[in-house]
């Protein structure tokens, strides 16, 4: 199952997908809601999840696209440091748990 990680910060959507990919997630990232429906359209990911500084009327926007695309689990997320700790404990159990349903 791929993960589709959005953040409006392109470094922290990078330290997001070294982690995942480390770790043996499919992943890719995107800066913006254009860039995010595009992918999620396709029809490809399992798993969204959704920077801190991705602002409300957007996320609202976009989990609701992400339920039409057969997105099973949208994550919100607000990265805190290590960056990798975080991912590890908070996005991956979550990742895992969808995988687990496949």
């Amino acid at each position: 199952m791929r993960t589709l990680v959005l953040g409006r910060t392109p470094a922290r959507v990078t330290d997001v997908l070294a982690t995942l990919r480390a770790d043996g997630f499919d992943a890719e990232g995107v800066s913006t809601d254009e860039e995010a429906r595009k992918r999620l359209a396709a029809g490809e990911f399992g798993v969204l999840i959704i920077g801190g500084g991705v602002e409300p009327d957007s996320r609202a926007a976009l989990k609701e696209f992400a339920a039409e695309h057969r997105v099973r689990r949208v994550i919100d997320g607000a990265l805190s440091a290590p960056f990798d700790a975080y991912v590890r404990r908070e996005f991956e159990p979550l990742i895992r748990e969808e995988l687990s349903r496949e």
